[in-house]
C-alpha cells in the first residue's frame, strides 16, 4: 500500500518533485524510477515494483517494456493517447452527498484531473464514492451522450474517461 501510494502520488501528481520526468504520455523508465526514488529515501526494489503493479487491486500501472505510467488519474500534462470507445449504455459514478447540489447544477467535472472517471458497475463505483465518506452512486446515460457526440475513453484498468458529464444524462439515486 505505501509503495503503491508513492508511485501514484509521483507518477500522476508531482514527477518533479524526486527529478522524474514523464514522457508526453506520461511514460518513464522503470530504472530512471527506481534511482529517483532511491536518491529522495524511498528505496523500491525491481521485484518490489512488479509486484505491486501486478497486485494492485485497481491495476493503476501499466509497465510496457522498460517503461512504466500510472493508468489515469493525472494531475500534470499527458496525453494517455487511448483511442476513442463506445460505452456500455450505463456508466456509474461514485461521491458523496455532500457534493450532490453542485453535481445537480454542473454534471460532473474531471476538477484537478484531465477526465472524470467513471466505473464500469455500481460495486466500484461504491468503493470509489466511500473513500470520502457515506458513497452515493450516480448513474450516467453513457449511451445517450455518446450518441450526442461525447467521447469516451476507457484506460488500461477499465476505468472509463470523459471530459465532462452534463447533469442531463445523470441520474440520481431516490
Amino acid at each position: 500500500m505505501k509503495v503503491s501510494k508513492y508511485l501514484s502520488k509521483h507518477l500522476r501528481h508531482q514527477p518533479e518533485r524526486i527529478g522524474l520526468v514523464l514522457d508526453a504520455h506520461g511514460w518513464t523508465e522503470i530504472e530512471a524510477l527506481l534511482r529517483a526514488t532511491a536518491r529522495n529515501g524511498f528505496v523500491i526494489t525491481r521485484e518490489e515494483l512488479d509486484h505491486v503493479v501486478a497486485t494492485n487491486d485497481k491495476k493503476r500501472f501499466a509497465i510496457e517494456g522498460t517503461r512504466i505510467r500510472a493508468s489515469q488519474g493525472h494531475t500534470v500534462a499527458v496525453d494517455l493517447d487511448l483511442p476513442p470507445a463506445e460505452p456500455p449504455a450505463y456508466l456509474y459514478h461514485g461521491t458523496v452527498a455532500a457534493l450532490l447540489p453542485a453535481i445537480r447544477a454542473e454534471g460532473l467535472r474531471p476538477m484537478a484531473r484531465h477526465h472524470v472517471h467513471l466505473s464500469p458497475d455500481r460495486e466500484t463505483a461504491t468503493r470509489v464514492g466511500a473513500r470520502r465518506g457515506r458513497p452515493v452512486v450516480l448513474s450516467v446515460d453513457a449511451g445517450a451522450m455518446h450518441r450526442a457526440g461525447h467521447v469516451f475513453r476507457v484506460s488500461a484498468n477499465g476505468v472509463w474517461l470523459a471530459d465532462l458529464v452534463p447533469p442531463e444524462f445523470l441520474r440520481f439515486p431516490g
